[in-house]
Parts: C-alpha cells; sequence; structure tokens
C-alpha cells in the first residue's frame, strides 16, 4: 500500500484545527478531534484505549516534524506524545465523520463529557 503524504499541513490557531493537504484534496482537523484520537499509548492504552473526555476547548500550540514520515502534535493540556504518521492522518481526514461518531458514541455509553467543567452522573431505578 501506498502511503500518502500531505502536499501541506497548516496550522489556524485562531480556529484550533489543522489544515492538511492531500494533493487537491483539502481537511479541516479541529484540535480536540485530533486529541481525542491521538495515536499516543496514553490514550490507545496498549490495547486498552483510554476514553478521552473535556477536551472540547484544547487547543494545538505547535507541530513538529518527526523524520520525513509523521508529525507530533503539542496541545495546550499538556499532551505532546502522539505521533501522527501519514497514513493514521490520511486516515482521519478520510473517515472524519465515522470516527468522530465512534467517539461521540463511547463518549455517551461512558456517560462522559466533551466539556471539562461538567461531570455526567447517571442515576439508575
Amino acid at each position: 500500500m501506498t502511503t500518502s503524504i500531505p502536499s501541506a499541513i497548516k496550522l489556524h490557531k485562531r480556529s484550533r484545527s489543522l489544515e492538511i493537504q492531500f494533493g487537491h484534496e483539502s481537511f479541516q482537523l479541529e484540535a480536540e478531534y485530533l486529541r481525542v484520537l491521538s495515536p499516543s499509548a496514553e490514550v490507545r492504552g496498549h490495547g486498552n484505549p483510554v476514553l478521552q473526555t473535556g477536551k472540547v476547548n484544547v487547543a494545538i500550540t505547535g507541530v513538529e516534524m518527526v523524520g520525513q514520515y509523521a508529525i507530533k502534535l503539542i496541545f495546550d493540556d499538556g499532551h505532546d506524545s502522539g505521533i501522527y504518521d501519514w497514513g493514521y492522518l490520511y486516515e482521519l481526514c478520510h473517515n472524519k465523520e465515522a470516527m468522530w461518531d465512534a467517539y461521540l458514541q463511547a463518549l455517551r455509553d461512558a456517560g462522559g463529557s466533551r466539556d471539562p467543567d461538567v461531570s455526567v452522573v447517571r442515576i439508575f431505578q
């Protein structure tokens, strides 16, 4: 399988998003989306994913190249261990709706919130 290489990556601090171009296709990925789907061990949990909550206001403060195959994103909540290789970025771009919907469903199932100031309490009768 040939991996697509981004032709451009731009950080938009005001909108808290990353613009990624693969050839003539352009994608806008929000910081929250990139943070909650980070490929880091902290998030993926060594095969036991750790659901990320309260990240609605997170921002990307930096983008660093990792060799010729990936970028490392630095987030304002201190998270900086995810290495986003070109294949994973391509997947995040092309499957954004399905991946985001799956995250939101997992959040609902766990009774979590995107808002860091909200605690969701489930009451069972």
